[in-house]
This record gives C-alpha cells, sequence and structure tokens, in this order.
C-alpha cells in the first residue's frame, strides 16, 4: 500500500488549498498522540500535519480569553498564559497533545471534574470543510454558519466533518495554591461518593489504581482547611502540595486494549467490580468523580470480543458506555471500538452536509462515519 502524502500547510488558506486541489480520503495529524484511537478507516491519500499552524494568535488576559492555531502543542498554550497567571483548564496526560487534537478527540483530565471538558470551554472555532470552505462560528462572531455550532459538532469528531485550524477558549486563573490528599484504597467507591455530598471543592478525584487523590486548588487558608477535612472524612491520607509521579497517566500502554467506561457516578464501585472481572489483569484509573474509568488489557484470552461485550453490556445497566480508544488492529476487526450510539442517523445526516463525499478520515467514527 503507498504511502500517503503529508503536507504541512503554514496557513488556513494553504489548508483550504490542499482540501480543494485533492479529491481522495484525507487524515489531520496533530501531534500524533491519538493518531491509532478511534477505529481505523480508510488508508488516506493525503496527511495535513498541523504543526506549522502553532501560534497563540491572541490572548486577551484581560478577558480570560484566549485564540490559539489548533497545531500548538497544549503544553506550550499553557507556558504563555502562565505568565499572566492563567491557564487553559483541560489537562489530557499526553505529552504531544495539541490543542486541535484535543478539541477534535474531546479528551480531558482530571480536572474535568471542576472545569469540563473541550466543550465545556470552547467559544470559537475556525475550520475548513472538505470542499476547502472556511468557516468560523462563536467568539467574536455573532451568527454560527449555517444555523450549526461548529464548537460542538467539531468537539469528538474525530476529524470527519472537517479540518480544526483555530480555536478560541475561555481561561480561568492559576490557584495561588494546591493540597492533594492521597487514600490508599481499592475501592474509592464509597469515599467519592462521600466527598460528593460534602461541602468539599475539589478541583480532582483521580484514582490510580491503588490510591485516590483528592485534589484542592484555590486559596491557601481554604485548601489547608478542606485537605485536612478529607483526611477526617477518610479516617486517613496523607496531605502533600504536590502532584504524585504519573498522576492522570493512561493505564494503557502500547498493544494493549485500551477502554475508556462511562457510568453513573454513583455506580463506581460496581462498575469498578465488573471491570476487574470481564478484563482479567488489567491495570485500571478513573476520574472518579466524573464518571469514567480508564483500562489498560494485554489479553492472553482468544475470546477478547466476548469479554468486551461482555463489559459492556454489565455497564450499559449503570448508564455506561464503553469504547475501545486504541487496540491491535486483529481486535479492531472482531470488535465494534464505539459500540451503540444514539442518533446515528443525525450523525450520518450531518456528516453529509459538511462532507458530501466522505473524503474526512473515513470509516473511523461511529458507525463507519
Amino acid at each position: 500500500m503507498p504511502e500517503p502524502e503529508v503536507v504541512r500547510p503554514q496557513s488556513v488558506e494553504e489548508v483550504s488549498a490542499v482540501l480543494r486541489e485533492s479529491s481522495g480520503p484525507v487524515r489531520v495529524r496533530g501531534g500524533g498522540s491519538k493518531w491509532t484511537w478511534g477505529a481505523t478507516g480508510v488508508p488516506p491519500d493525503v496527511v495535513i500535519d498541523m504543526a506549522g499552524l502553532d501560534r497563540v494568535v491572541e490572548h486577551a488576559a484581560g478577558d480570560l480569553v484566549v485564540t490559539v492555531q489548533a497545531g500548538a502543542l497544549l503544553a506550550d498554550v499553557q507556558t504563555v498564559l502562565g505568565v499572566a497567571g492563567q491557564w487553559l483548564a483541560l489537562d489530557p496526560p499526553e505529552p504531544a497533545a495539541t490543542v486541535g487534537g484535543v478539541v477534535a478527540t474531546a479528551v480531558s483530565g482530571p480536572r474535568r471534574l471542576r472545569y469540563g471538558t473541550p466543550r465545556d470551554l470552547l467559544i470559537g472555532l475556525t475550520v475548513v470543510l472538505a470542499d476547502g470552505t472556511v468557516a468560523r462560528s462563536g467568539g467574536k462572531v455573532v451568527k454560527n454558519v449555517a444555523g450549526y455550532d461548529l464548537g460542538k459538532l467539531f468537539t469528538g469528531s474525530f476529524g470527519t466533518l472537517g479540518v480544526i485550524t483555530e480555536c478560541t477558549f475561555r481561561l480561568h486563573a492559576v490557584a495561588p495554591a494546591r493540597r492533594v490528599v492521597t487514600v490508599n484504597t481499592d475501592d474509592p467507591g464509597p469515599l467519592v461518593r462521600d466527598i460528593l455530598r460534602s461541602p468539599l471543592e475539589p478541583s480532582a478525584l483521580e484514582w490510580d489504581g491503588t490510591a485516590l487523590h483528592v485534589v484542592f486548588e484555590t486559596v491557601e487558608p481554604a485548601a489547608e482547611t478542606q485537605a485536612l477535612a478529607t483526611v477526617e472524612l477518610a479516617g486517613s491520607g496523607e496531605i502533600s502540595d504536590r502532584l504524585p509521579a504519573g498522576f492522570a497517566a493512561r493505564p494503557w500502554e502500547p498493544g494493549d486494549v485500551a477502554g475508556k467506561v462511562t457510568h453513573r457516578i454513583s455506580s463506581l464501585s460496581a462498575v469498578l467490580d465488573a471491570v476487574r472481572r470481564q478484563l482479567p489483569g488489567c491495570r485500571i484509573a478513573a476520574h472518579a468523580g466524573s464518571g469514567v474509568v480508564h483500562a489498560g488489557w494485554a489479553p492472553s484470552r482468544a475470546d477478547v470480543a466476548a469479554a468486551l461485550e461482555g463489559l459492556r453490556a454489565e455497564v450499559a445497566a449503570h448508564d455506561g458506555t464503553l469504547v475501545v480508544v486504541d487496540a491491535p488492529a486483529e481486535v479492531k476487526t472482531q470488535v465494534d471500538v464505539w459500540g451503540p450510539v444514539r442518533g446515528l442517523e443525525v450523525m450520518r445526516r450531518i456528516k453529509s452536509q459538511f462532507d458530501p463525499d466522505g473524503r474526512m478520515s473515513p470509516g473511523r467514527f461511529v458507525g463507519g462515519i
């Protein structure tokens, strides 16, 4: 199979020109950290590498707003914003994550508990559609294109609607103090329940498989007071002003079956039990207050598909879903990595409106979109 042509545009106009001049399947690449996520899809003829669009276009510090090109590394953006004591409250653990990649795959990290996900922070978007049309919505633009909220449509679309080239986000001030309470536990469910029912206001409740890390980021007196209250509530715990090593790391390695389970928050204990039974020997971590469990599994059994479908059925009873974020190619041929999705026909119609010829990352998203 021939290698795809890789193009590295330096402007929105060049992205538009690439799409106008090409006719086959196209994929977009940011930092490459999520290149294999999702369904395998159709091999592209053209790969658009976004590394050349990596600028912070405008930082209106007084308005707590930033506009950034999609190829910018999230870590670099945070460095720029940090000079003004601000940050973009998105914290996925992938060091090569770009702004566009974060939005396109809708990834988040532990602090989604307090600040939400990319769609909650995104207020403006510039995209290039399959025919080369440049479309903008949100931000300083009053009217959305064709009546669509492009930010919500493109967030999590895995490159199947067009190329994200520029994003505008609302920002937050960097908290002056931090406390992290670490409580060793194999079952964080009861403590998470008690914390969420209490007056405590954590930024994150992150379980790494052996310990729950309760993060408070606020002014100094409040951080200390809440940390002490958490230790009292839990009956034990260690307090630090630093995040632990490996905080928020995904529990999978190359070659693993990487799963993301969402669930009713009150069902955390039951879902962790189901994951352990269905995927024996897997590594597990959780955004414990947000209803998200991640699992990394190196299966030694032949019935991988049966195990995944069994887990999918169990978590459905807890208003949950299982997405196989990544997996070896032979596993992806055995299972529907996305699983059942509501509103699939509506999504197909939207796809046909934005990409009628099906050129943008075909087959990578739900239902073969």
